[in-house]
């Protein structure tokens, strides 16, 4: 597991998780000690071990967008561990309908769920004493949301950012336009001085990307959308 910088209120730590290594994220309250796993798509022993080392009691799972790397295991574990799972927008229910079909076309344990809250956009979930900002986010998929912790400049979104790259729009009801509509009005405007967690790959800033992504960078969609 690698931890963030410790940002009062809120700390997080990033654990790698399926084989497609998707960035699980567990973030906590540092008053309370109560945290939630964003995205716990596999890997449970992990994330139990995650749990052991930092002292956090698990309240809740988040979770962003129904493909089986990011919440296949999310049920089983909120079974587990008698806690509620919020998320992802209900235009997403289709992908967590599919998941026990979906588990052996790659290869990997996914079990369907029903969320206990699904999510829109201008939502809050709390964690602890922490309030985070929900933000509907499709193009991915459609029923994707991303998390924000506006104190701690702080977000995890998923599929729809990467450092250098953005999230596939081919998939059934992905949609190019809507993915950079959803990057360029949902997660600029919460600043360039955010840092967030993708779902794949290293950490990076929206400023950054801004600066440098050759998909939806300023001077990228000048040009125009991506082929």
């Amino acid at each position: 597991m690698t931890e963030t910088a410790d940002e009062r209120p809120m700390r997080v730590g990033i654990i790698p998780v399926t084989p497609l290594q998707q960035n699980c994220t567990l973030l906590w309250c540092t008053r309370t000690m109560r945290g939630a796993f964003v995205d716990p798509g596999g890997d449970l022993p992990k994330l139990r071990q995650a749990l052991e080392k930092t002292g956090v009691t698990l309240e809740k799972i988040l979770v962003t967008h129904g493909h089986l790397d990011h919440c296949g295991m999310a049920g089983v574990f909120a079974k587990e561990m008698g806690v509620p799972i919020e998320g992802p927008h209900e235009e997403d229910r289709f992908w967590i309908a599919q998941l026990n079909d979906d588990g052996p076309r790659w290869n990997m344990e996914a079990h369907t769920f029903e969320p206990d809250r699904w999510l829109e956009n201008g939502d809050k979930v709390t964690v602890g004493e922490l309030e985070l900002d929900v933000v509907h986010c499709p193009g991915h998929t459609p029923g994707h949301v991303i998390f924000h912790h506006a104190p701690s400049k702080f977000a995890m979104v998923g599929d729809v950012l990467f450092q250098g790259g953005i999230g596939r729009w081919d998939f059934p009801r992905g949609n190019l336009e809507d993915l950079v509509n959803s990057i360029t009005t949902g997660l600029w405007p919460l600043g360039d001085d955010v840092t967030f967690v993708p779902g794949h790959g290293p950490i990076s800033t929206f400023g950054e990307e801004r600066r440098t992504n050759p998909y939806v960078g300023d001077a990228a969609l000048e040009r125009g959308l991506p082929a």
